[in-house]
């Protein structure tokens, strides 16, 4: 017998954790949108995640989502598990300059340890919304700094459940890239800092979030920076070129205060906000001929697929 929607709880291993059945994602995300996940599953700790991962059906689907600040889920759903680490991934440690973490501890927590500690070299993380582990996967940065900069080594979970510890080589990671599989799971790190004065880098954080406030909507239901920057380029300003400054497709709208951030105005659904930033980049390619990259992750089946149809 095979797994299907309706008997694929009795094909999955006995966890520590905890799995939930068809609830929806949109609430897991900033843009609030998007369709259910067939299973949830919130591993206990990182030994329950790999006896998961070991004893799984063969071929099911897994994702891992975060707090869902770059993520778009469709409004078909999500096929197969989606993995959301939670308490048993938010250890931080400070040891002289070096921050050990989990991936589910956030960004700007991690930012505000290293400031407690007197460590300078992570203060652009208060001005990158989500997760270690979200922060690791897109080698994530701000304010002329990234996470190959701050990073010793992550530790990952394969596919097959065994644990790994990674250089920022072995990682591949470029500018807003990572060359780790995507089924292989991001569950720690261990960043390299420098020695700091505290009042400094308090005073820095509060610089870089006063920016981010004066020129970005952090206050409306977004999901960060819709496209990378195209080498030598700003992603913002091709935008602005094309003429998509506000432009809008039923409930999303491309930010008038900052036009690579797209926003979901209220009723938006997954549909339409891919639809917005596949418009935004036809448009910018017609008008500069560069093919823009999205930034924001977009998981799942489109509205109207069935189960067991991948999207495109």
């Amino acid at each position: 017998m095979k797994p299907t929607s309706e008997n694929l709880e009795m094909f999955l291993p006995k966890v520590r954790g905890r799995y939930l059945f068809d609830v929806t994602l949109a609430s897991s995300t900033w843009f609030r949108v998007g369709g259910p996940a067939q299973v949830t599953f919130k591993p206990a700790d990182v030994q329950d995640l790999c006896f998961f991962l070991q004893n799984r059906p063969v071929n099911l689907p897994v994702h891992v989502i975060g707090v869902g600040s770059n993520l778009l889920v469709r409004d078909g759903g999500v096929e197969g598990v989606v993995i959301r680490l939670g308490q048993g991934f938010t250890n931080m440690y400070v040891n002289e300059t070096t921050i050990d973490v989990g991936a589910a501890v956030l960004d700007r927590n991690v930012a505000a340890l290293s400031c407690e500690a007197g460590i300078s070299g992570f203060e652009f993380l208060c001005g990158i919304p989500g997760t270690i582990g979200g922060a690791l996967r897109m080698n994530a940065g701000a304010y002329g700094s990234e996470i190959a900069h701050i990073l010793l080594n992550a530790i990952v979970v394969d596919p097959t459940g065994s644990i790994h510890r990674l250089t920022p080589q072995d990682l591949g990671l470029t500018y807003r890239h990572c060359d780790l599989p995507k089924d292989w799971i991001f569950i720690g790190a261990s960043f390299k800092g420098n020695v700091g004065n505290t009042q400094e880098i308090e005073q820095k954080i509060s610089t870089f979030l006063k920016e981010r406030e004066r020129t970005q909507p952090v206050k409306s239901q977004t999901g960060g920076s819709t496209f990378a920057n195209p080498e030598g380029a700003k992603a913002w300003e091709l935008i602005e070129k094309a003429g998509c400054r506000g432009l809008k497709k039923g409930g999303a709208m491309m930010s008038d205060l900052h036009c690579n951030f797209m926003l979901n105005t209220g009723g938006a659904t997954a549909a339409d906000l891919e639809a917005l930033g596949e418009e935004v980049r036809q448009r910018v390619l017609e008008v500069t001929g560069v093919d823009l990259r999205w930034e924001i992750e977009r998981i799942g089946i489109k509205d109207g697929s069935q189960i067991g149809e991948k999207a495109a």
